[in-house]
């Protein structure tokens, strides 16, 4: 009769990038859109498609981040085993951030109208 074999344990780097990277696209979102609807060069330069106005650049860059964010995030920590839940808060606590930034009333109060 044999041993089995020990199994490797999994690991969770690809996942951990996925959720922390989703986190940072959030917050680039809410970032980029407090600036287009702040910011007088921010506006100019987020309307890349005048009917829908700084919302196509926002929505844009925020995804070019996101997506490099995790590629950058993926081939760092691919393979690795990394702190799920330190990553996972972190994305949460981002995702929090992101949202806030993009209701209208904190926006208004952050400009102080």
């Amino acid at each position: 009769m044999t041993d089995p074999q020990p199994q490797a344990p999994l690991s969770n780097g690809d996942g951990a990038a996925a959720i922390l990277a989703a986190g940072i696209g959030c917050l680039a979102l809410g970032v980029f859109a407090f600036a287009g609807d702040a910011l007088a060069s921010a506006h100019k330069a987020f309307n890349i498609w005048a009917p829908s106005g700084p919302l196509s650049g926002v929505t844009t860059a925020a995804v070019v981040v996101w997506l490099v964010s995790w590629l950058v995030l993926n081939r760092r920590w691919r393979g690795r085993e990394v702190n799920l839940g330190r990553s996972s808060l972190a994305a949460f606590i981002m995702l929090g951030a992101g949202l806030l930034l993009t209701f209208p009333p904190v926006m208004d109060w952050l400009q102080g109208k």
